[in-house]
């Protein structure tokens, strides 16, 4: 039994493959409508990509051969799915991000973040937290976390040797001063002493093997808090703007449609975004740092955590002294580093005042719908590859006094050096996710084969028994439902198969749309469970001090904390900033028109 299970698993993929559009091969054939035949590819695709049996991104691709053969869609029409505008907006963000990778500037960033919040363990780890949200907003979360974990492996091995190896490091000469702190606790203080879990490795005296073994037990509790408060701002910061992530883009594509479709403006931009997002992320960030500092710090009292010791203070002062050295490895502010800078900042102040709700911005400029987001995003990118990387003005004035044998100078000799850009072509071809973008397409290809077949439609019809629930509560379950298939396979995967669904049934319930879609969309990016969730977790993961029990019993309070503070964000300024109670006139009567169609029928 044993042996013939060993080759099943040999052979997984390859059965998967083969099997799989066999077995869903009678949908087409009992219900050859267009509707049918899109719920094939639908399921076909999902199946392949949840079980990875082919890569996420080819598997991408198959809308552009299956959606011709089967009828569904013109090879014309599918093809120009693959590069929309908001492509074109997520590749300029990404030039811009490997531009800041390419010149350190995120590192120099993150640094002088953990020097400015100071080095005991919660504050440590807060500055992590913010260190990873902030850069995550603009930065592959992939990129952002292996560049953060060196950095705190770094602090924490530093920490290990000084703390657990060297007995004077701890303080031996408290040893006395600690015996009376213990013996004038009360019974059951035990409880108290493990409360203590950032002083632990300070107060007890290592000589003694029981305290070496209690100070090693709580050093490795602070090492999973200060690893996962990483990975957990990577998935939060992708919340913040509009190019955070693929479901946020997904979502934007699929607001696009539905409002164009009844010949209105989306009201879904990057100001607008960010206008919800970025305090809802900064929210999800602070309580995840309560939450990890409750379940790893043992802090259950604000004097657990804030009372100071000689030690601590010592322990500070060592901690500080490996980011100080971290830091001066990157030398002084250069020249391209300040010019990203100035040009990354340049572009976010153009991306926030293109559209300020109604009220201006330099959009207005231009003809109506003739510029996006993604026109700064591309300029900007354009612009990379020709700036300086060096002061122009200053190239070439490196000079050298050469002398003869009789110590006289002869001549001085510039040296003229080839102007370097910002990036280079080499760098960005090595470093963007060029795969991201067909899994993106792909997407857009999908949902557009959805609209075009009905299939959303009659998905809608389905779902209208869900009309007579509760909105909010009708939320609450979509939200957790959502964070709950984001443990398990892609984030970008599931935002394509839930938001077309979601948008029409919304219409079909007399519900704003964008009340379900920007919910859902968001809760693809609470994946703190599971290792393989996301490539952040994937990354903290690898470094072998973090168990997969751990992660689950962070991030299961984590999930059923996080969807509720979305739900309330949505329900209050949320509502504000998009007006979901407003239901436009257009939405209503498509919802009226819908149900009279299918009422008929």
């Amino acid at each position: 039994m044993s042996e013939s299970w060993e080759v099943v698993k040999r052979w997984r993929t390859l059965l998967v493959i083969l099997l799989t559009p066999l077995l869903l091969l009678p949908l087409p054939l009992i219900i050859n409508t267009p509707e049918g035949r899109t719920a094939y590819v639908l399921f076909l695709m999902a199946v392949y990509w949840v079980t990875e049996a082919v890569p996420i991104a080819v598997t991408s691709l198959m809308p552009v051969f299956l959606f011709p053969m089967m009828d569904i869609a013109s090879a014309k029409v599918v093809a120009s799915s693959y590069i929309k505008d908001l492509l074109m907006l997520f590749l300029g963000g990404l030039m811009m991000a490997v531009a800041i990778e390419t010149w350190n500037l995120h590192r120099r960033i993150a640094l002088r973040i953990l020097l400015l919040v100071g080095s005991e363990p919660r504050w440590l780890m807060l500055g992590l937290m913010l260190a990873t949200w902030l850069l995550s907003m603009w930065m592959s979360n992939t990129a952002t976390t292996a560049m953060m974990v060196p950095i705190t492996d770094a602090i924490l091995q530093q920490l290990e040797e000084t703390l657990l190896d060297d007995p004077s490091a701890a303080g031996d000469n408290k040893e006395e001063e600690n015996k009376n702190d213990l013996q004038q606790r009360p019974e059951g203080g035990d409880d108290k002493v493990e409360a203590k879990a950032v002083d632990a490795v300070a107060v007890a005296p290592l000589g003694d093997p029981e305290s070496r073994m209690q100070a090693k037990k709580q050093f490795d509790l602070m090492c999973k808090g200060l690893l996962l408060s990483i990975c957990y701002g990577a998935n939060s910061g992708g919340i913040a703007t509009l190019t955070g992530t693929g479901p946020n883009l997904i979502l934007k594509n699929n607001a696009d449609d539905v409002y164009g479709k009844h010949n209105i403006t989306s009201p879904v931009n990057f100001a607008s975004w960010m206008g919800f997002g970025l305090p809802l992320s900064a929210l999800v960030v602070l309580v995840c740092w309560v939450w990890l500092q409750i379940m790893f710090l043992r802090c259950r009292g604000w004097t657990d955590c804030c009372r100071r010791t000689e030690e601590k203070e010592a322990q500070g002062k060592r901690v500080r002294g490996i980011i100080l050295q971290e830091y001066s490895k990157l030398g002084p502010v250069s020249f391209a580093e300040r010019a990203v800078l100035v040009l990354f900042s340049l572009l976010v102040v153009l991306w926030i005042t293109r559209d300020l709700g109604g009220v201006g911005g330099w959009g207005d400029l231009f003809a109506e719908e003739t510029v996006s987001d993604s026109t700064p995003a591309v300029l900007i990118g354009f612009i990379l590859f020709f700036f300086p990387s060096e002061n122009p003005f200053r190239r070439g004035r490196r000079t050298a006094e050469n002398y003869n044998v009789s110590g006289q100078a002869v001549e001085i000799e510039h040296e003229e050096r080839t102007l370097k850009p910002l990036l280079s072509w080499a760098d960005a071809h090595a470093k963007v996710p060029w795969s991201l973008f067909l899994l993106l397409g792909g997407g857009f290809a999908l949902s557009d084969g959805c609209r075009i077949s009905g299939l959303s439609e009659w998905i809608g019809q389905q779902l209208e028994v869900f009309s007579d629930i509760d909105k909010v509560a009708m939320l609450l379950v979509l939200c957790y439902i959502t964070a709950a298939m984001t443990e398990i396979t892609s984030n970008t995967a599931i935002s394509i198969l839930l938001l077309p669904i979601l948008s029409t049934l919304a219409l079909r319930t007399g519900v704003h749309p964008l009340y379900y879609m920007i919910p859902t969309s968001l809760s693809c990016s609470f994946a703190f469970m599971l290792p393989v969730a996301t490539p952040p977790n994937a990354i903290v993961f690898a470094t072998g001090r973090i168990k997969v029990v751990d992660m689950m019993l962070a991030g299961v309070v984590m999930n059923a904390i996080a969807v509720p503070v979305l739900v309330m964000a949505t329900v209050t300024w949320g509502e504000e900033m998009f007006r979901f109670t407003d239901v436009p006139p257009a939405f209503l009567n498509a919802s009226l028109s819908a149900s009279a169609a299918s009422s008929s029928l």
